[in-house]
């Protein structure tokens, strides 16, 4: 199979989809590796490297796209891509698509074989290739909500951790998943006050026996959700339904209630966002605010820690585009069901229930559509 690496143009999007070593690896399975020009630069690998690892380098994105049989990226195809869409190319990419209502038209329009990242999904609900960038993200939004919380970036001026005889700053995390689970990690090592509010009682347990610090686990309810949000400093949004959009669990009339400087970092934006006033921001102009409280809705948060982020999703995804590489789509998805549950769009019908439910449109099983 012909594998295509684009180079991201998502604003300020520096991760890679493949770095030299799962080159390597693809070129050692028999496949053949082109990489546009440039690509790794962001995640500090150059084109030599690729070279060196087998990969061809091709200097455009469109030579890329046209004579790969399975695109491989790390963020959804920007408009300017949409005509390299086509039947029968696989893209395997994260997609967010009950957030991207235009793209998932345009890829039941050309017959794409859209397999997204974050849906694909093992026997025991976990997702294994959001989790590290879930795990990237969770951290980084305790960091950067320090870093707005001072005075001089518009917060409240102050400092998560405290000092002796001065209270800690409040975060509040919405959601007890991976992301919120490193949110909180971070935080609490950074000696905030945290508090997670989470709908499962078994996680809630799970949380309370694994994290140690200043904690406090609350059961997911208006009341609780409401009580918390006037206390809280910080908020960090890491709200999930797999392949849905997420449910707008802090409401306009919530922010309202926040003092002047609060800080929402809402990781949910991905899928539409947890946090009603939030609307999707960039790297490049990450925040904006509402009634005094700063909103930050960065799309690709990882991008900003390239190297890592891109280790870490290669290691996730390496194994599957192995197998989509080795035994063709249609046997890969058949023999691996958590594989198959990552295919959003094939032949030109939504195969993720979540998605179809997003705008309304027809369900169509996968298993119906492979021969």
């Amino acid at each position: 199979m012909i594998v295509g690496v684009p180079k991201e143009i998502k604003d300020n999007e520096y991760r890679v989809a493949l770095p030299p070593g799962g080159v390597e690896m693809l070129v050692h399975h028999g496949h053949k590796v082109l990489v546009q020009a440039g690509a790794g630069e962001g995640s500090g690998f150059s084109d030599d490297e690729y070279r060196r690892s087998g990969a061809e380098i091709l200097p455009t994105a469109e030579a890329v796209w046209s004579q790969a049989d399975m695109v491989m990226k790390v963020k959804e195809p920007r408009p300017q891509e949409y005509p390299f869409l086509r039947e029968g190319l696989i893209l395997f990419t994260y997609l967010h698509l009950a957030a991207e209502e235009q793209l998932t038209y345009e890829l039941m329009k050309r017959g794409v074989a859209a397999v997204a990242y974050e849906t694909v999904e093992l026997d025991d609900g976990r997702l294994p290739l959001l989790t590290p960038m879930s795990e990237v993200a969770g951290r980084m939004a305790v960091q950067v909500g320090a870093h707005y919380l001072e005075k001089a970036h518009g917060g409240r001026g102050k400092l998560l951790g405290g000092i002796p005889g001065v209270r800690p700053a409040d975060v509040l995390i919405i959601g007890g998943g991976t992301v919120g689970f490193n949110a909180a990690k971070i935080a609490l090592g950074m000696g905030a006050h945290v508090i997670i509010i989470e709908k499962n009682p078994d996680r809630m347990r799970y949380l309370d026996d694994v994290l140690h610090g200043n904690l406090t686990t609350l059961a997911s309810n208006p009341r609780n959700i409401t009580d918390a949000v006037r206390i809280a400093d910080l908020i960090v949004g890491a709200v999930l339904i797999p392949g849905a959009r997420a449910p707008k669990l802090i409401r306009r009339e919530h922010i309202d209630l926040m003092k002047p400087g609060t800080v929402i970092v809402d990781v949910a934006i991905d899928q539409g966002g947890c946090v009603e006033t939030m609307k999707p921001t960039t790297h490049s102009d990450p925040v904006f605010t509402v009634n005094g409280v700063i909103h930050y809705g960065v799309t690709n948060m990882p991008g900003a820690v390239p190297r890592t982020s891109t280790y870490g999703l290669s290691n996730a995804t390496l194994p599957y585009a192995l197998k989509l590489a080795d035994l063709g789509f249609v046997e890969a998805v058949k023999q691996d069901p958590a594989l198959a549950k990552g295919v959003n769009v094939y032949r030109g019908k939504v195969t993720h229930p979540a998605v179809a439910e997003a705008f309304g449109l027809e369900y169509t099983p996968l298993e119906a559509l492979l021969d």
